[in-house]
């Protein structure tokens, strides 16, 4: 199978074209510029904040240096085999050892990554084939787990490249069970490909793998009887050792119990059967895979298992979690890019970024790598490769080309405005990373309270010169009128976020072509505001000192403190211009003029913009040009929409087939000419935008 494969692959790696290859010439130059990165992140460091793992077993105090227990707590985390292996490493001179494992890693990840591209099920596409190198190993480099290996100097990545190597590299039976039990005495969880060899009828690698492992473990038990005995004996194949198993960096079913307050025999006697029943799961589905000629994908779920059951699976471990994208989910092309975005946003984003602060969502946020561990092992529904939808998914219906006034802009088959309405869960995804980036971005985006407040005096200087200064007058009016003061208060804190959000739902729900291009809007618009905080920092008139301002939101502002009060460990206090609290407003009152049915429904709208500028101006939040900033950005989000996807309207189409969307209940979806339920009161379809140009 894997010699058919690499046949078909071989054909297909011919010369795809010109622009294919600057393609590849740029993630090649990726690759180089992410391994520099990564070497001088780590040898930037003090000594003794770099390879922290490895110095603590080979450094001068080291536990494979000294006289002693390996299992000193917190000293040495791995199998006795791993101490017999790294003992040698003892020798070596400490800058020395840093500077060769470090390269030696990323060597590691390299060849990580061809040896998975070689594994690739076929049939695989020319483009596929050719680009597909540069962007596993720049995926691999970026990946939580291969920072944390490169980080901490741990050996993680050594097993996963031996199972593959047995799995795709090497021929026969005995050679691949020897790569394979050397891996499970290193990480004893990976035994369980032993049990997917003798389930896919590779049975001599299967009992070869078993019998390699009991030799390396009874070569350490030979050689460390004391250290042995600690680690399987009395730590129970090493659960306990290391960090706190409950605390979140073990992603293991063990330490989701812990951390849901299991313990004792109760925790204990949970964990094996849902071990079991994970095993048993996952083994099956993998080897249907491996049946299916997705030996890959085989292997990356039941790695997934091992990291499920694993007494402890810290981060550095989970690299297994990474190859399931290769997995193909969704039988319309439309949703083919969901699980490969979850399974690299799961990868490289830390789950405070994929998900908010909220109680609710607080288990999945805090296990969100045990959780894709575990859809990948029992859950996730991948194509069989004989399914009619493996190499040609449903596809999706794009409006028709309505000429822009810029047609001679360039664009791409991403601006294509589509009629169907995006999958949800990669929108919720796409909005939850694009607002943590932001929340980042604007924190960072400070030059000190001397420039903030020199910015503000500007400000105010050029307010008094246009005669708009009002902020002291509003801030001061509304102090002495108690019931407008909280009513302000209480809008400035509260209808920022839930407005645009409830906005964008309905349109998600009610009209799928107006939520792109108004999220695209206002996606840009602040992008556009963040180039603002970072250029520009300015102080509010809340913590200008000296002009008398009153600030009814947050209280009494001590400017002496270092700190300027609570509020600057949390955010950043001078990301005031532009104002995105009148801009996302803004935004809210032009979306509802533009779209709503009703009258009333379009006047209410425009009342949120002129009720959040009141606000923001009354509490001493924002100078007023702050809003005339808002207002400029959002406009040039619509601009920019408008050049790059042409205009909201789109030419009718009276002979325009529909199309369903099964991710929206089986609802029919709108064509160009007729938009099914987004019409007005008048029965005339509501058309909206496709691309700029059909000739651009």
């Amino acid at each position: 199978m894997t010699d058919v494969e690499r046949s078909v692959r071989g054909d297909a790696a011919g010369d795809p074209g010109a622009r294919a290859a600057v393609v590849r010439a740029v993630l090649w130059l990726l690759v180089g510029a992410l391994a520099v990165r990564q070497v001088a992140v780590v040898l930037r460091r003090p000594p003794g904040e770099r390879l922290t793992d490895l110095e603590t077993w080979t450094g001068a105090t080291g536990v494979l240096h000294i006289a002693g227990s390996l299992y000193d707590p917190g000293r040495f985390t791995g199998t006795p085999f791993a101490g017999l292996v790294l003992k040698p490493l003892t020798v070596s001179a400490e800058q020395a050892l840093g500077v060769v494992w470090t390269f030696g890693s990323l060597l590691l990840v390299v060849l990580l990554g061809f040896v998975a591209v070689r594994a690739l099920p076929a049939p695989v596409s020319r483009r596929t084939a050719f680009l597909a190198a540069p962007v596993a190993i720049t995926l691999l480099m970026v990946s939580l787990p291969v920072r944390n290996t490169l980080h901490l100097g741990q050996t993680s990545i050594l097993p996963v490249l031996l199972v593959l190597l047995a799995c795709f590299a090497v021929r026969g039976e005995r050679l691949p069970g020897v790569l394979t039990g050397v891996a499970a005495a290193l990480q004893p969880a990976v035994l369980l490909f032993a049990a997917l060899f003798w389930l896919t009828g590779r049975r001599r690698a299967a009992v070869g793998g078993s019998v390699t492992f009991v030799v390396c473990t009874a070569l350490a038990w030979a050689m460390m009887p004391r250290d042995s005995w600690a680690y399987w004996v009395h730590h129970l194949a090493g659960a306990g050792l290391g960090e706190r198993p409950d605390s979140l960096a073990n992603q293991s079913l063990h330490g989701a119990l812990l951390r849901f307050g299991l313990q004792g025999p109760l925790e204990i006697a949970l964990f094996l059967v849902l071990a079991a029943v994970v095993v048993v799961l996952g083994l099956r589905r993998a080897a249907r895979y491996a049946r299916d000629g997705q030996l890959l994908l085989a292997v990356a779920v039941t790695g997934c298992v091992a990291v499920a059951v694993s007494p402890t699976a810290w981060l550095h471990q989970l690299l297994w979690v990474l190859l399931a994208v290769v997995g193909r989910v969704g039988t319309r092309a439309s949703d083919r890019l969901v699980w490969p975005a979850v399974v690299v946003l799961v990868l490289t984003l830390p789950g405070k970024m994929l998900l908010p602060n909220v109680g609710v969502v607080l288990p999945v946020r805090d296990n969100v790598l045990l959780v894709a561990a575990l859809a990948a092992a029992c859950a996730v529904p991948f194509l069989s490769r004989t399914s009619p939808h493996w190499r040609q998914p449903v596809p999706t219906d794009y409006a028709k080309p309505v000429p822009a006034r810029f047609a001679w802009v360039p664009l791409v088959p991403l601006w294509r405005r589509v009629l169907s309405r995006p999958n949800l869960l990669l929108e919720l995804l796409l909005i939850r990373v694009v607002y943590s980036a932001y929340a980042k971005v604007r924190l960072a985006a400070t030059a000190g309270r001397s420039a903030a407040e020199e910015h503000g005096r500007q400000i105010h200087s050029a307010e008094q010169w246009l005669h708009i200064d009002i902020e002291h007058w509003a801030n001061h009016t509304v102090v002495g009128i108690p019931w407008l003061r909280d009513f302000f208060d209480y809008y400035y804190s509260t209808f920022h976020f839930i407005v645009p959000l409830a906005i964008l739902g309905v349109l998600y729900v009610r009209r799928p072509s107006d939520y792109r291009w108004a999220r695209t809007t206002i996606g840009f618009a602040t992008v556009l505001a963040l180039l603002g905080f970072w250029l520009y920092p300015l102080a509010p008139p809340r913590l200008m000192p000296g002009l008398g301002f009153i600030d009814t939101v947050h209280g009494v502002q001590d400017l002496d403190s270092p700190d300027f009060g609570a509020l600057t460990a949390v955010t950043n206090q001078y990301a005031a211009m532009p104002s995105l609290h009148f801009g996302w407003s803004l935004w809210c009152g032009l979306v509802i003029l533009l779209l709503a049915p009703k009258l009333w429904m379009k006047v209410l709208g425009l009342l949120h913009p002129l009720f959040t500028v009141s606000a923001i101006v009354a509490t001493g939040n924002h100078w007023v040009l702050d809003a005339v900033g808002g207002g400029a950005v959002v406009a040039a989000g619509f601009g920019l929409t408008y050049v790059l996807a042409g205009p909201r309207r789109l030419q009718a189409l009276p002979d325009a087939r529909r199309s369903t969307d099964s991710g929206a209940g089986g609802r029919p979806e709108p064509q160009a000419g007729d938009d099914g339920d987004t019409g007005d009161d008048s029965g005339r379809p509501v058309v909206v935008a496709g691309p700029a140009s059909s000739k651009a």
